[in-house]
């Protein structure tokens, strides 16, 4: 009777444990979905709205500044708000450690150029197509990891990403030849522009994400601190890339022109929604970040259809059908002897840590590495 109820006492806090490790991933997945799917849509929907146009290159800046400034304030605390101690670790991690500052130059000059590529593509994409056609940084993110970190792709792996470059071209297909109205008739939008923006940032953000992981291998810097080293550069050259195009415009106009309360939920979405992320992330696994980017396609497609009278047909619902399927498939846990590289052997998975720019969460989607783990 005992030992009944002394197994009986030991189950509950294990049920409880999992009920709550449940929740999290609800909330996770929610999160995730929702930073995802509402940064697109409001870009997309401050960047057509008629009047005066911010500057996007302001708001960049911005958003480095608040994200900044919130993680030195979380240091504060981490720190016991202690001004004291903050500053002198600031400065020795900052100052004294400048070769690991001097490290995140690079990935920072890559951030700062996305996140400018991303208004453009949007201003001159539909909310759906754009969402759709950003998944092809799982491809770059992928090749760049193959040719940089020698690491190894699945059959499945290998599969979805030619399943998500097929869904992307047929979607590319069916805007060509029945583009949105909204942007075949304006003026000031031009779908090859957005379309090359995005591919850019594909691009830069597949090389960023890898180049980040090789040289900060075995670093102990928490996720905070390296937000305020890529904050400190992304302000500088966001401002320099502000100056370069926006120069005369700003001087003249003053640098919130165009900051309507909207325009400042894009930004705090921008600035606060990768750190969240970043937090949120620990709590789900691979299979949920591709479920949630899934759902995030078809939340955008949804909201397009209402917000901007976006038409869907059946062939950009093959398109982004297979899209869908893809992340999903390339999501999922690689079978043991699965993959397909020269140092597949002794192959072994590992704790991806998060990164909190726009798009951070797909770290998650990384290969496995090859041969050895990847350091934090």
């Amino acid at each position: 009777m005992a030992a009944g109820s002394s197994s009986k006492g030991g189950e509950v806090p294990t049920r409880s444990q999992s009920e709550a490790n449940r929740k999290l991933k609800y909330i996770s997945l929610a999160v995730l979905v929702v930073q995802n799917a509402s940064l697109i849509l409001s870009i997309r929907y401050v960047r057509t709205l008629p009047g005066d146009r911010f500057f996007t290159t302001s708001a960049v800046v911005m958003a480095e500044v608040l994200k900044v400034m919130t993680c030195l304030l979380i240091i504060l605390l981490q720190k016991r708000c202690s001004l004291k101690g903050t500053f002198w670790f600031l400065l020795d991690s900052v100052v004294f450690q400048y070769h690991d500052t001097l490290k995140l130059a690079v990935p920072s000059l890559i951030y700062t150029l996305q996140n400018n590529l991303q208004y453009v593509a949007i201003s001159n994409l539909p909310a759906a197509t754009f969402q759709v056609t950003y998944q092809l940084k799982i491809l770059t993110t992928a090749l760049f990891s193959v040719l940089m970190l020698r690491k190894s792709l699945s059959r499945v792996q290998w599969v979805s990403l030619l399943l998500l470059f097929a869904g992307v071209a047929i979607v590319q297909v069916q805007q060509e030849g029945n583009k949105e109205a909204a942007v075949a008739d304006a003026s000031n939008q031009n779908y090859m522009v957005g379309l090359v923006a995005v591919v850019i940032s594909c691009l830069s953000s597949g090389f960023a994400g890898v180049y980040f992981e090789r040289i900060l291998k075995g670093s102990a810097a928490s996720v905070w601190m390296r937000n305020v080293q890529l904050g400190i550069f992304g302000t500088a050259l966001g401002l320099l890339g502000m100056w370069w195009n926006d120069g005369a415009a700003v001087a003249e106009r003053g640098f919130l022109f165009g900051y309507t309360g909207m325009v400042w939920c894009v930004i705090f979405n921008q600035a606060f929604g990768g750190l969240l992320v970043a937090v949120v992330v620990k709590y789900a696994d691979n299979i949920l970040k591709g479920f949630a980017t899934s759902f995030s396609i078809i939340v955008s497609t949804v909201m397009s259809i209402y917000l901007f009278g976006f038409h869907v047909d059946l062939l950009f619902t093959a398109g982004a059908g297979l899209v869908i399927g893809a992340v999903y498939m390339y999501s999922l846990p690689k079978a043991p002897g699965g993959s397909l590289s020269p140092n597949s052997s002794s192959s072994s998975a590992s704790a991806e840590p998060p990164r909190t720019d726009v798009g951070g969460e797909m770290e998650a989607f990384l290969p496995k590495c090859s041969g050895k783990e990847k350091g934090s």
